[in-house]
């Protein structure tokens, strides 16, 4: 039997060729053989933009062989050991020759195929020579073969030894203008736009899809070389995609707006996504998880290696926002810290295996080559001035070409910050084509994800425009993605209190949770999530009628994630009285108790907890005369005590003593302090918290809990949370973030230190 190769995974230019199994009969190798040859043969129906004389040769001394095999196998029934080794050769040969030929017709990949054309032709080079070797040793004279054939295997056998499989002359000389080219804008020249419509025309990238395509293959590549801890080639490959971005943005007039929906795979994240994911542990410049985690004076966090490291080479910016570092003071996230050892120990992951040797520099300020950056300087220049001045089909197009560009890393937002593109985008936002709102609405959701475009964005008037686009959008897709740029806009405490003053952004959100996807509705519950830090938010979510829908979604969705973060929204109403009221009157407490029980995650039960203990707290005998009856519920919450966060084991340990006190007692002293307590639409009184805590810690720790919310002060609670592969959606795991800022809130900390 022939040993196969899984070739999904394989990376390109790398050819994974094995041998045949020891014990394999020389019939079954043989037969193997003139399929692969078959299989080679089929690539003569295929485009080939470079190499064409090499594999125009190489095919035809492969079809050669096949006669030769299928010869051997009509008249030679006995095949000796000998003739078996050499056949065994030519199979891994063959296999790495059809590797080679995959490689060279891949759709997206002429670009490279071009610069590696040296590489490439010694490729082709070595093969031929290993097949003409094999050639050699084969004991022709032994196998029972005409004439005729005899000939042709000897012909064949000195062409292969005289192969000269050179890189075709026009191949260098397109390569050599790609050099020039590049060297061009690494020295901030922009060339000449006729060599470079010459290099395309050699490669036959006529038009702008074909040119995205080979965009999107070489980031892929970026990606790749990453996860394998091999930044030898990035240097490259970023010089490659900035002059096919330049090329995309300035030298074609068409684009095809329905490329990006077919290949980005928008939704492909949120559905793998789980509440514990490793990637949120990951340093933002090693994309290690980090053992020791530490906040720089921009509250980003990073691993105290990298960013020392960093700090080290001369760099005294920010890596993930490019702001300017006010100290290099490293301040330690001790609670982070806490949460990644404990991620580790219940799921099993090895801090020490896991640690790679690679940065990925699409979470980094820093640009992938020189001549990359000066590449995406002239064309987001270009692309801003298109906006301000072109005709409606140019703006259309450019609000399209910034969408793309913002997508693929921190350097592209950066430098089309940098060019004024904002202002220009800002007006368009009113624009009646459905298809230019929903671009230039997406293209601010990429930039609204650095610090800087949120300020220019709000510097410029933008906050009005957004939440106008949310409530009024043409289309459903333009308001989905307004609400998730609600959500990063909302990450500093200033701007959550700007928009939740308006007062028709929380029901706008609320509309998209009923009429969204359920990307749109997940956008929308992060939006209000990240409004409610500012506490007067809170209660225009009520009044709103955040409640009842928030419930309706949780019931209703199959998502996970989607359940879960709903539940985190409903467990920060459920701190009032008013939220508790209403979640009560909306048949919410049995609800709370399903999903407890049921739920998969473990943050969506620790958020049931808190709910459950929000409501015993502010509606008293209501609630727990309900959940002392549920027998379930205790052990459900002695597995949060033993098994969920501290957080969850506080609350969960509170809760435990409510309805142990509760059952204990059958005074009527009780039930009347604590309907005393519960009559009034106010907290608790403090001694009837007194006595349904029993140690001043857990009491401390109420109170510190409600003097956060009291003192909430401008401070950035939320942080960058994104995915630079998805698109227009927050398709990162909300659900740990949220765990995340209830557990090392700046915040509440302040208050805790006082």
């Amino acid at each position: 039997m022939i040993q196969k190769f899984d070739q999904n995974d394989r990376r390109i230019l790398k050819f994974p060729a094995v041998h045949p199994c020891e014990s394999i009969s020389p019939a079954t190798l043989l037969e193997s053989l003139i399929t692969l040859s078959q299989i080679i043969s089929t690539f003569q129906f295929k485009f080939f933009a470079t190499q064409k004389r090499n594999i125009r040769e190489t095919l035809r001394q492969i079809s050669i062989l096949s006669i030769f095999f299928e010869e051997i196998k009509d008249h030679d029934r006995n095949i000796s050991n000998s003739i078996a080794l050499c056949l065994s050769e030519l199979h891994i040969t063959f296999q790495k020759i059809q590797f080679l030929l995959q490689d060279c017709s891949c759709e997206g990949a002429r670009t490279l195929i071009l610069m590696k054309s040296h590489f490439i032709a010694t490729q082709f080079r070595t093969l031929i020579r290993v097949i003409a070797t094999a050639l050699d040793v084969l004991p022709l004279n032994s196998i029972g073969v005409s004439c005729e054939i005899k000939e042709l295997f000897e012909m064949l056998s000195k062409q292969a030894r005289k192969a000269k499989m050179e890189p075709d002359p026009e191949d260098e000389n397109t390569m050599k203008r790609v050099i020039i080219v590049l060297n061009q804008f690494e020295n901030k020249f922009e060339p000449d736009p006729f060599m470079i419509r010459k290099i395309l025309a050699h490669l036959e990238i006529k038009s702008w899809a074909e040119c995205h395509r080979e965009i999107k293959f070489l980031d892929d590549q970026i990606r790749v070389e990453y996860l394998n801890g091999d930044e030898r080639e990035i240097p490259l490959l970023s010089n490659l995609i900035g002059l096919l971005c330049y090329c995309r943005g300035t030298l074609f007039e068409d684009c095809d707006f329905r490329v990006v929906d077919q290949s980005d795979g928008r939704n492909s994240n949120l559905e793998v996504l789980s509440c514990l994911n490793p990637e949120d542990f990951r340093c933002p410049i090693s994309l290690e998880l980090m053992t020791d985690p530490v906040t720089v004076s921009t509250g980003q966090t990073y691993d105290r290696v990298s960013i020392q490291k960093w700090l080290k080479s001369g760099n005294l910016i920010c890596p993930k926002t490019g702001e300017k570092l006010k100290s290099l003071e490293m301040v330690p996230n001790t609670n982070l810290k806490k949460l990644i050892h404990q991620f580790c120990s219940e799921y099993g992951v090895s801090l020490a295996k896991s640690r790679t040797k690679n940065r990925d520099i699409s979470r980094t300020i820093l640009p992938g080559s020189p001549a990359n950056a000066e590449a995406v300087k002239f064309l987001s220049q270009f692309l801003t001035l298109s906006l301000g001045y072109g005709t409606d089909r140019q703006k259309k197009k450019a609000a399209y070409e910034i969408r793309l560009l913002a997508k693929s890393n921190l350097f592209n937002r950066s430098c089309l910050i940098e060019s004024g593109s904002i202002i220009p985008l800002l007006e368009l936002i009113t624009s009646s084509d459905p298809e230019m709102q929903e671009n230039t609405i997406s293209a601010l959701l990429k930039l609204s994800k650095q610090p800087r475009g949120q300020k220019e964005i709000i510097k410029n008037g933008g906050l009005n425009m957004i939440l106008m686009a949310l409530k009024n959008g043409i289309t459903l897709e333009s308001r989905q993605i307004a609400a998730a740029t609600v959500f990063y806009l909302s990450s500093v405490h200033e701007h959550r209190k700007m928009i939740g003053e308006n007062g028709e952004t929380i029901p706008a959100l609320l509309q998209v949770i009923k009429e969204g996807t359920p990307c749109g509705k997940r956008n929308s519950v992060v939006a209000i999530f990240a409004l409610l830090f500012y506490h007067r938010n809170r209660d225009r979510a009520i009044a709103a009628g955040a409640v009842p829908i928030l419930l309706n979604l949780s019931e209703s969705t199959d998502r996970v994630e989607l359940k879960t973060d709903t539940l985190a929204v409903l467990s920060t109403l459920a701190d009032s009285v008013d939220g508790s009221t209403e979640i009560l009157q909306a048949s919410g407490l049995p609800l709370v108790l399903r999903l407890l029980k049921c739920i998969e995650t473990r943050a969506g039960k620790e958020y049931c907890v808190s709910i459950l203990h929000s409501l015993c707290l502010n509606r008293g005998p209501d609630v727990v005369s309900v959940l002392a009856k549920d027998v379930s519920l205790m052990s459900v919450l002695y597995s949060l005590l033993t098994e969920g966060t501290s957080h969850a084991g506080r609350k969960s340990r509170s809760l435990i003593k409510i309805l142990q006190k509760f059952s204990e007692t059958t005074s009527s002293r009780l039930i009347r302090e604590i309907e005393m307590a519960t009559e009034q639409p106010k907290p608790a009184t403090e001694e009837a918290k007194m006595d349904l805590f029993e140690d001043d810690d857990e009491f401390e720790e109420f109170e510190i809990d409600q003097e956060w919310d009291d003192k909430e002060e401008g401070k950035d609670v939320t942080q960058q949370w994104e995915d630079d592969w998805d698109d227009d959606d927050v398709n990162d795991d909300f659900s740990l973030q949220l765990r995340r800022e209830l557990e090392s809130n700046p915040e509440k900390s302040e208050v805790k230190s006082t």
